[in-house]
């Protein structure tokens, strides 16, 4: 009996295979660390996590909350924008909740694509966004990003933009390289999408996971840019409980009410007492972001040092919960192959770059997550030091 017809359609074909969940899926099966896929291995802040118990216990969002989210949360988003960028967002009108920040972006393509427009993205890219602009019907126009340091090349950027091109999407702190964009850099994009009157879909997820001097610079900040820039961020992120699903996006109104128009057709409403518990994380004093942030910088220094002494290349990274190496001692010389041979031969998992977003400038690259606790990272690098030859 011959094997039925895929019945997927051709244009989601080429995302059947996710590389975060495959590699998660052979770090479970070999008992391996896993320093592939983003999440910690910590609970986040117990201040937060309590508030979402008592928020619970006291029948806040245990039913349907508003479909743009709970009045408190959207309030809470507006004046964390004001409060750490000066921007100027209407909590009723200009925010809107989602299930992650993947819905937020998934909701804002599918709001604002028609088919065949363009949507300008930088390479390596994280798969979500291939997906969602094929699940839009649009066409991803690459603009690579090339290896050490993965600086924007403004250039390519004019020449990738054509009379198609609807949306200029932007990440930074950059998944999955480690990046974080200049004020230079997001000016000279920001110049681009006004001299071809483009939206910028800005993914700031990692807004507050910046290193060294390397501070982030929000694409709303650039003047000009908050007419036109839908900005997505992310309590999982902020607050180490991504599996809490809780995000969001802002900007003007117009942009938004699309938005908002997409994602009530999608899961409607979720997360209603991690809402209550998010917008109060969201009040929490300067002193926890800084200490988030030094927290990571700490883990990217110890994953960086360790990884060099063992023999590996390590790509600098400037903010979010990744590095990027080399392919390190072990002889194996496709980043696709030694990734998949890790787990079970080293006890350690990672994600090969060539499958985030289909890179075929960077084939031999690595990428680590650090968001791990100090004791994961010191025996994840054991076990690669006693693999090495």
């Amino acid at each position: 009996m011959s094997a039925p017809a895929n019945p997927l359609v051709l244009r989601m074909r080429p995302h059947a295979r996710s590389i975060f969940a495959e590699m998660s899926g052979l770090a479970r099966a070999a008992g391996a660390i896993n320093l592939g896929q983003g999440f910690p291995d910590e609970d986040g802040p117990e201040n937060i996590r309590e508030a979402a118990i008592e928020a619970i216990s006291e029948g806040r969002g245990n039913q349907y909350p508003p479909t743009q989210g709970i009045p408190e949360l959207r309030q809470a988003v507006a004046d964390h924008q004001k409060r750490f960028y000066d921007i100027d967002v209407d909590p009723d009108l200009g925010v809107v909740v989602t299930t992650g920040a993947s819905e937020a972006i998934q909701s804002t393509l599918l709001a604002l694509c028609e088919s065949g427009d363009e949507v300008v993205v930088f390479q390596p890219w994280f798969d979500l966004y291939g997906a969602g602009i094929d699940l839009a019907g649009a066409s991803l126009v690459n603009v690579p990003l090339s290896a050490p340091d993965f600086r924007p090349n403004i250039d390519a950027v004019r020449a990738a933009v054509t009379d198609r091109t609807k949306i200029i999407l932007v990440n930074s702190p950059h998944n999955p390289t480690g990046a974080v964009f200049t004020r230079d850099e997001m000016a000279a994009i920001a110049q681009i999408a006004m001299d071809n009157d483009l939206i910028v879909i800005s993914d700031e997820v990692y807004e507050h996971l910046w290193f060294d001097q390397h501070r982030h610079v929000p694409m709303a900040t650039i003047p000009g840019m908050a007419e036109r820039t839908i900005t997505i961020g992310s309590g999982g992120k902020m607050f180490s409980l991504t599996g809490w699903k809780v995000g969001w996006a802002s900007g003007p109104a117009h942009l938004i009410a699309a938005v908002r128009t997409i994602r009530q057709h999608l899961s409607f409403a979720s997360g209603g007492p991690f809402q209550y518990a998010f917008a109060y994380g969201l009040s929490l004093p300067d002193e926890y972001f800084e200490g988030l942030r030094l927290s990571m910088q700490h883990r990217r220094d110890l994953l960086t040092a360790g990884l060099t002494d063992i023999g590996f290349t390590v790509n600098p990274s400037h903010g979010t919960y990744f590095l990027t190496s080399d392919l390190g001692p072990y002889g194996v010389t496709d980043a696709n192959d030694l990734a998949l041979w890790m787990p079970e031969h080293v006890g350690v998992a990672v994600i090969p770059l060539l499958n985030a977003g289909r890179a075929p400038a960077t084939p031999q690259t690595l990428r680590w997550a650090f968001c791990k606790a100090e004791p994961t990272l010191v025996e994840a690098l054991d076990r690669l030091r006693k693999a090495a030859p």
